[in-house]
């Protein structure tokens, strides 16, 4: 019989409680996954309770509230609280989402709500995952305007119509993903293959060049894109776009790139 081992530190533990005193009427109960490199210990998950009369509405407040008032330990991403950054990207209730932008009352759990990083990397510290290797995916893609043509005096200009590609006319369009990577860690292709496959955000941020009209590399970034695992391994599972906290179609975006690649070969 085949003997399969763990990696190390790969059991979640369950962790400590830090129980409010007294009889608090409306109150709630936070499951935070912590893990210290520092250590030799297994990961954890920490139960928080919170007096939600003395905390905002949104996720983000609840984790502030535990390191500001209950557990200066914890660590985890945050900057702009406006679903503008796509720092506070994490799992929260089962799915991947912006800590700042999920309300609490939204979440499913309304009793123990669990709050795990991103899934599928590595962890650097408690709610913090390591993006190096998606970043470097990212800056393979040569994510700026690349141009042959004299500089105009002014700025390159683009009609409405090729602005609304980019932008949705809804705010939805390829141009609008902060890089949260909340469809990328949520994408079983990526999970197998990340190591090539680039995955449903840098995709996203691919198409977003090759459809920008004042770019005049559309040519070299296709060939760079046409690859068996950089782009071919999207099997339109269509895990990315319900993930995404923006409201944009990765799944779609990568179809659009495929479908030029094929256009251009007839």
């Amino acid at each position: 019989m085949a003997d399969f081992k763990l990696p190390k530190n790969s059991t979640v533990t369950e962790g400590k409680t830090f129980k409010l005193d007294g009889d608090v009427k409306n109150k709630k109960s936070f499951r935070v996954y912590r893990w210290n490199p520092d250590g030799e210990e297994n990961p954890r998950l920490d139960t928080y309770e919170i007096d939600m009369d003395n905390c905002g509405p949104m996720v983000l407040d609840a984790l502030l509230y535990i390191k500001n008032k209950i557990d200066p330990t914890l660590t985890f991403r945050r900057s702009c609280r406006e679903g503008i950054c796509g720092s506070c990207a994490m799992n929260i209730d089962g799915t991947n989402t912006l800590a700042c932008t999920k309300a609490i009352e939204d979440c499913h759990s309304k009793d123990d709500i669990k709050i795990t990083p991103l899934p599928h990397l590595p962890v650097v510290k408690d709610l913090v995952p390591d993006l190096n290797h998606m970043y470097a995916q990212y800056a393979s893609i040569e994510p700026w305007m690349k141009t042959d043509s004299p500089a105009p005096t002014k700025e390159r200009l683009q009609s409405p119509e090729d602005a609304n590609r980019l932008n949705g006319a809804e705010g939805h369009g390829p141009a609008m993903c902060i890089l949260c990577y909340c469809c990328t860690t949520s994408c079983p292709s990526y999970w197998w293959n990340g190591d090539r496959y680039l995955g449903p955000s840098t995709l996203l941020q691919a198409s977003r060049w090759v459809h920008d009209t004042r770019d005049e590399a559309t040519g070299e970034r296709l060939d760079a894109l046409e690859d068996p695992f950089k782009l071919y391994r999207c099997h339109t599972i269509m895990n990315c776009t319900s993930a995404c906290p923006k409201g944009l179609n990765p799944a779609k975006e990568i179809a659009e790139v495929k479908k030029r690649i094929a256009e251009r070969q007839h």
